[in-house]
């Protein structure tokens, strides 16, 4: 059986998930849908079934038909009580089902099987689909099996929970098309949940908890406050809704099933030797029973075992009383080959009041953070500090801070405020509070509730001491640039933090201070951020500064501003290993993002896929804010990968950044999308965006044009639409700023600008100079060299020489064909097919009629099949077909690459 995937599109603004068999299965006449409950095969096949354009006959079994033989051949017969072979059927199941030992009989099994392929072959033209198809009864699947055999015109589609079909084949026939239904990826999850209005973070976990699975996650986000927190727990209760339904999936299998699941959920990592451990020889058959009802997944390389969703582990564990589930963490004490889940067990099995189980689980994670096993970590931390003696309120407050730490590293933000809970909650020295409330700000990153609150109590606590002050001041600056997005403001707070790290002889604090007021010089165009940065770097290193906060590391953003990637990619590649050993999720994301971008500045676009890939893997496997690795990933799927994809990054991290009121990613993010949206051809969506980029940028007072580069693409837009004079208003003003700032690496980019504004002007032998000049000044960044040849081929084509149009066509397509920048090769190769298509002399579409002609120029501008038929005072469908043609006549498959090869109109 061919086998492939089944993937899920989402509409990012509103409409269904609606399921689609990939290209492959195109054509099949049987196809088995196969996935966990809840997974959406019942919504698959409907899809399938009306997409074969037939009347559909549905079958649905249930758990009790699968003891019942014949009951599926009944369910058939019974649907098509017209036909005679349907009604002799009936009578012969009738008369089967008074007989002892039948259908075991060879006559009467005959019978049944000429009966069942009269029935199909006099059937109406139709689709059969038979939904739950694992409850369809033995002998109807044999049957059917063998008729169907004899009607190999008769579209099928099965769906049914098996996880990994057999060699044996399936009943639907030898060619059936085998397709497994993944899981809803994070952003088909957000747009599945978008009615429902809920936080970025609340979504991420919907997301972890639902595995994916559309029907739960819709039960676990329809309650007023979706997977609400439960006071000094680390997992949170399923709402009602999900509970029953988990529920309903536990009760179709065994008892003895159940009890190793729970086996297994009560474990951080279990595995199939821990599971054989438990429960001896039955555990393999065991296993392959909660396979089967799509409960888990044993099939890993590693060995280990994971739920299909965490949340059938949740319930699996929140109902057990608490006596029952400490007796069997004392069984898996005895069953764990690991010394630090040993240690784990041991402490949960204990009483809460004993203070040797908090001991233990202090040293257990220190283990577990040496050996770089930080989930664990922040877990048995968090443990330590629950089980502490509030008697000893100088140990109890050290564990409750580590545990605070520790959940920040792994990015577990409820963890982190239970243990900050335990301290606050106490009477603590003012330096102890402090450190608390510091190190609660920094576990809560972006979704700081109540900041302004938090941040009075933080500096009323530590009045009077100017090391604790400076240290609140530097988490302020960051929380006025980040979510008030006033850099100014935030310059000044770092500043007044650095003189206070200073006075107080903090060499730590003085550090961070100073680095964060370069930053925020650099964003604000100040001529001393350098200088700034310098007196950083020259302070001795404090291992207590996270990675992704170092001069260090600012040093490797500014050499990114600056196009000198390979000198950042050399500072960043130690500062990753230091944040992975640190366990610290936001700053190895960080990291991993910086070294994206400088991957993709070099040209170097497989190395930046990896990082950004990692990047968003760890960001959605977390409670980090998806908004930053959205933006790396939109970047670089946008160049090296496919726009689609890139588009969809893109978009949820607009939305995320909205949502947690992030000025800084809102602007990126929204470069990304504009930068797109160009790139793609549509440039009147591209305006939109990129105008509310200019609008936050001059909200958020940056001065410096190196640091986010929108302004040469909003110029082309700007070009591509007809607003000359506002390009070159664009381009004049960005030119001078970058000049007095000496930031050399954006004028290349604004000169591609400007040759396209000369070009659309006219002046073609000045753009051809002038994009040749840049593309020499761009030799060590070969993407950005690509596009500006690109751009030149573009330039020499309007100019009518169409050799040298070539050839810098194929220069531009080499380069990226060389560095894997597959959408821009695509561009490239289109550009090329095009030139080498028309005659020399001839006009720039000689196959194109004039109507054809005057279509594909708005579409190329980015205009809309309805604002074109409002153009031309035609209708849609006569747009529609007429660029149906113009894709036909010209080799082309999209917008993109229409307009890529059209010269779009200006009106």
């Amino acid at each position: 059986m061919p086998d492939s995937a089944m993937w899920t599109n989402a509409s990012h603004e509103t409409g269904p998930l609606l399921p689609e068999v990939s290209e492959n299965g195109h054509g099949t006449r049987r196809v088995v849908l196969f996935g966990p409950p809840g997974s959406g095969k019942t919504t698959a096949a409907g899809v399938l079934g009306r997409q074969s354009g037939l009347p559909v006959l549905r079958l649905a079994p249930g758990p009790r038909d699968a003891l019942v033989a014949c009951a599926g051949l009944l369910e058939l017969a019974l649907a098509l009580p017209a036909s005679t072979a349907a009604r002799e059927l009936t009578a012969a199941l009738d008369e089967t089902a008074g007989r002892s030992g039948a259908p075991d009989d060879a006559g009467r099994e005959l019978r049944l099987r000429r009966l069942t392929a009269a029935l199909l072959r006099e059937a109406p033209p139709m689709t059969l689909v038979v939904d739950n198809a694992q409850w369809l009864d033995h002998t109807s699947a044999a049957v059917l099996g063998w008729a169907l055999r004899l009607a190999p015109d008769l579209p099928v589609i099965a769906a049914e929970r098996v996880w990994r079909p057999g060699a044996a084949g399936h009943w639907c026939g030898e060619d059936t098309h085998v397709v497994r239904i993944p899981p809803l990826t994070a952003p088909q999850i957000a747009a599945l949940l978008s009615s429902y209005r809920l936080a970025p973070r609340e979504v991420t976990r919907v997301h972890a908890h639902s595995g994916g699975n559309p029907a739960l996650a819709l039960a676990l986000a329809d309650a007023p406050r979706p997977l609400a927190d439960r006071e000094g727990e680390s997992e949170p209760a399923l709402p009602p809704a999900a509970r029953r339904l988990v529920g309903e999936w536990l009760g179709e299998v065994p008892a003895q099933v159940r009890e190793l699941l729970t086996f297994a959920a009560l474990d951080d990592r279990p595995d199939l030797e821990l599971l054989g451990r438990l429960v001896g020889p039955a555990a393999e058959a065991l296993l392959t029973q909660a396979e089967a009802a799509g409960l888990l997944d044993i099939g890993r390389v590693d060995g280990s075992v994971r739920f299909t969703a965490s949340a059938i582990g949740t319930e699996l564990t929140t109902r057990l009383p608490d006596d029952a589930r400490r007796l069997l963490h004392a069984r898996l004490v005895e069953a764990s080959h690991d010394s630090v889940r040993r240690d784990r067990h041991t402490v949960l099995a204990a009483d809460d009041t004993d203070p040797r189980s908090a001991q233990r689980a202090a040293r257990a994670a220190v283990r577990a953070r040496q050996r770089g096993d930080h989930a664990l970590a922040a877990e048995l931390s968090f443990l330590a500090a629950q089980r502490t003696s509030h008697d000893d309120s100088e140990l109890l407050t050290e564990r409750a801070l580590t545990a605070v730490r520790d959940a920040a590293h792994y990015g577990d933000l409820p963890r982190g405020r239970a243990a900050a809970r335990l301290v606050l909650g106490h009477d603590t020295t003012p330096e102890q509070r402090v450190d608390t409330l510091i190190a609660l700000i920094d576990a809560s990153g972006r979704h700081l509730h109540g900041a302004d609150e938090l941040f009075a109590d933080a500096l009323h606590t530590a009045a009077g001491r100017p090391g604790l002050t400076a240290q609140i001041l530097i988490r302020q600056s960051i929380w006025a640039n980040v979510n008030e997005g006033d850099a100014r403001r935030a310059c000044d707070l770092a500043g007044q933090a650095t003189v206070l790290a200073e006075t107080a002889g903090d060499t730590t604090a003085t550090v961070m201070a100073l680095t964060m007021r370069a930053r925020l010089q650099r964003v604000l165009g100040h001529a001393d951020a350098e200088t700034t940065l310098g007196r950083a770097l020259s302070l001795p290193r404090a291992a207590a500064i996270p990675a992704n906060g170092t001069p260090q590391h600012l040093a490797a953003r500014h050499a990114l501003f600056d196009d000198r990637p390979d000198e950042a990619r050399t500072v960043l590649l130690p500062l990753l290993v230091e944040a992975e050993r640190a366990g610290d999720a936001e700053a190895t994301v960080d990291i991993l993002r910086s070294l994206a971008e400088a991957e993709l500045r070099a040209g170097r676009c497989a190395r930046a896929l990896h990082h950004a890939d990692r990047a968003q893997a760890l960001t959605d496997g977390t409670a980090l804010s998806a908004a930053p690795a959205c933006y790396t990933s939109a970047l670089v799927a946008g160049t090296a990968r496919r726009a689609d994809l890139a588009l969809v990054h893109a978009r949820r991290g607009v939305d995320t950044a909205r949502q947690e009121d992030n000025m800084v990613f809102l602007s990126r993010n929204l470069f990304a999308l504009g930068h797109l949206l160009l790139a793609t051809g549509r440039p009147k969506e591209a305006l939109e965006v990129l105008e509310e980029v200019r609008s936050l940028e001059e909200l958020q007072q940056v001065g410096d044009p190196s640091v986010l580069r929108w302004h040469p693409e909003l110029a082309e837009t700007f070009v591509a639409l007809g607003h000359l004079d506002q390009a070159q208003s664009l381009l004049d003003d960005t030119r001078r700023t970058a000049t007095d700032l000496g930031r050399d690496a954006v004028l290349p980019p604004l000169e591609r600008a400007q040759a396209l504004l000369d070009a659309a002007r006219g002046h073609y032998d000045t753009a051809a100079r002038r994009l040749t000049d840049a593309a020499d000044r761009l030799r060590h960044l070969p993407l950005e060299r690509g596009r500006t040849l690109l751009a030149l081929s573009h330039a020499e084509r309007r100019g009518r020489r169409r050799a040298s149009a070539r050839a810098a066509a194929q220069s531009a397509a080499d380069l990226f064909t060389a560095h894997q920048a597959h959408p821009w090769a695509e561009a490239a190769a289109h550009t090329l097919r095009r030139l080498e298509a028309v005659p020399t002399g001839g006009d720039a579409h000689p196959r194109l009629t004039s109507a054809e002609q005057r279509c594909a120029e708005l579409a190329a501008a980015g205009a809309s099949n309805r604002e074109i038929a409002t153009t031309l005072t035609v209708s849609v469908k006569t747009v529609e077909a007429t660029l149906t043609r113009v894709y036909r006549k010209l080799g082309l498959h999209s917008r993109f690459q229409l307009a890529h090869t059209v010269t779009p109109t200006r009106e």
